[in-house]
């Protein structure tokens, strides 16, 4: 799964990044937590694509309390394409959630040791992501979205059976054209990312209370 994880870089250096020509508010994050905002980039009908803050735990467009995003912030890879709550949104409204950096928890003698999980060259990286607009009885829209996850690879396996989907930079375009709506040409890209491009660290304890929000959450321990 993916539960927390950090944006601890700027809105600027994440829309060049990823190639996006708006700007939005954003102060680096180091401790992301389910129910939070977390920036996404979309590209609706044809367009460009557009960055975008969203709350992280995907709410239907169907759900009746918008209390159900607190438990759909993943969605497996595996049933995706068929569980009520997604197929929709795998479909049409496909996302890039934007990262540098998650965390998972190791049992070391009886406690649980944090490490942070990044790329090796240190670049920021995006996580497959469905999105959804809700509206209440009031017609007021929560935009919210989950975090795709799938088998893990050999840097997250000592610590999880599951890790976050990140998508490899050549399948941005196909993820993010909701016109696409083949599912044999979208769930291959649904895999776990090479294993080699990617590093794992121990980090400080600071990481388990969210309201720890600093780099010192990403700081490399011995």
């Amino acid at each position: 799964m993916c539960g927390r994880f950090s944006v601890g870089l700027s809105a600027t250096t994440l829309a060049n990044h990823f190639n996006v020509q708006e700007r939005v508010e954003w102060r680096e994050r180091y401790n992301l937590t389910p129910g939070g905002e977390v920036l996404t980039v979309v590209r609706l009908a044809g367009g460009p694509r557009e960055i975008r803050r969203m709350h992280w735990g995907l709410i239907p467009a169907w759900a009746k309390d918008p209390a159900i995003g607190t438990q759909l912030i993943n969605a497996r890879a595996e049933t995706v394409a068929m569980k009520p709550a997604f197929r929709a949104a795998f479909r049409e409204r496909r996302c890039l959630i934007l990262t540098d950096g998650f965390y998972e928890w190791q049992s070391q003698g009886g406690r649980k040791r944090p490490w942070c999980i990044r790329m090796r060259d240190g670049h920021p990286f995006a996580f497959a992501g469905l999105w959804e607009r809700w509206t209440d009885p009031a017609g007021r829209a929560i935009e919210s979205c989950t975090i795709i996850t799938t088998t893990p690879n050999e840097v997250i396996r000592p610590f999880h059976h599951r890790m976050p989907v990140i998508l490899v930079p050549q399948a941005y375009e196909l993820w993010l054209d909701g016109q696409i709506r083949d599912v044999d040409r979208l769930l291959p890209l649904l895999v776990p990312y090479p294993p080699d491009e990617m590093i794992a660290y121990p980090v400080s304890h600071l990481v388990n209370n969210p309201a720890n929000d600093s780099p010192a959450c990403q700081a490399p321990t011995e």
